[in-house]
């Protein structure tokens, strides 16, 4: 009923009906106690005015009822609210198993777009339908903000960081995605698109002949181009072996454990004296202004895929 009304994004996504129900129930109640109270104030102050100087209201005591039903009603619609709000927040937190992952960069002023099978894109991103879509975003400059409204999506893209969101496209088309953070003179141009295709014409994208290498690829041959072989493969003592650490806890110098996760990974390869591992000397270069967000997640990728995630360091 909702993507009827004229002024409100349509709803393609799969979380698109429970985010709008939640928003509407909200502006319901707020509408309705603004009213009431409103209502309330405007009756008294015409039925209790002051008609004359003479005039003098009796002493009021209160009434307790009348507390207790004031605190208690809004009390467990709060708490009503927040049960609600927060199942679907924990719902939509993590992506479902087997989703496919693709990295987008914000730069100002543009959306750059990374798949995993090599394709490239700038203000556009292919998705396709009905299946669950995760996007690992950063930025190589300001913050911005990624804001898909038809998706009811909307996640920072933080320099430093990578933060993530995730979506499952119900509708086919192109749906507008924009940057919900201001981040300098022409924010208002940083827009984009969202083109949504089945499953079996999103295949045939991919494979059109204009992709590059894949994002593993293009990792490898840096972490060889960069020399990282030296210490980090085969058996050398140098450094830790890379083979199946994404995702796995590593034991570091201080006596902690660390999950290597993409934001791990980032802070070892640019300042890899903040995370020394347990057992080997802290001799490894930071990359620091070295490399870009781009080569970063193509070597992520790249250790990604050396064995499974989740295997125990060696």
């Amino acid at each position: 009923m909702f993507q009827h009304i004229p002024f409100h994004p349509e709803q393609a996504s799969s979380i698109a009906r429970s985010v709008d129900e939640l928003h509407f129930v909200i502006t319901g109640i707020t509408l309705f106690f603004t009213v009431l109270i409103f209502s309330i104030i405007l009756y008294f102050m015409l039925k209790y005015r002051r008609r004359s100087r003479e005039d003098r209201p009796g002493n009021i005591s209160g009434s307790v009822p009348l507390e207790i039903i004031w605190t208690v009603i809004p009390s467990l619609i709060c708490i009503g609210l927040y049960i609600w709000a927060s199942s679907q927040y924990f719902a939509n937190a993590n992506p479902p198993n087997g989703a496919l992952e693709i990295f987008v960069t914000g730069k100002q002023w543009m959306w750059k777009v990374q798949h995993p099978e090599g394709q490239r894109e700038i203000n556009e991103l292919h998705v396709p339908l009905g299946q669950p879509v995760k996007l690992t975003i950063t930025s190589e400059d300001v913050i911005h903000d990624f804001f898909i409204p038809a998706f009811r999506v909307k996640k920072d893209a933080v320099p430093g960081r990578y933060t993530s969101l995730w979506f499952t496209a119900t509708e086919t088309g192109k749906f507008h995605l924009f940057c919900a953070q201001y981040c300098g003179a022409f924010h208002a141009g940083m827009e984009g698109w969202v083109i949504v295709l089945p499953r079996d014409e999103y295949e045939k994208w991919l494979n059109n002949g204009t992709a590059g290498e894949t994002m593993e690829a293009e990792g490898q041959k840096l972490f060889e181009e960069r020399g990282c072989a030296a210490c980090h493969a085969g058996g050398s003592a140098r450094g830790p072996s890379l083979q199946g650490v994404f995702g796995a806890p590593v034991r570091l110098a201080n006596g902690g454990t660390a999950t290597a996760n993409e934001a791990y990974l980032r802070e070892a390869i640019l300042m890899p004296s903040s995370h020394p591992v347990a057992g080997y000397a802290a001799i490894m270069p930071a990359y620091q202004g070295q490399l870009t967000e781009d080569q970063l997640l193509d070597l992520i990728a790249y250790v990604r895929s050396l064995g499974n995630e989740g295997k125990a360091q060696p």
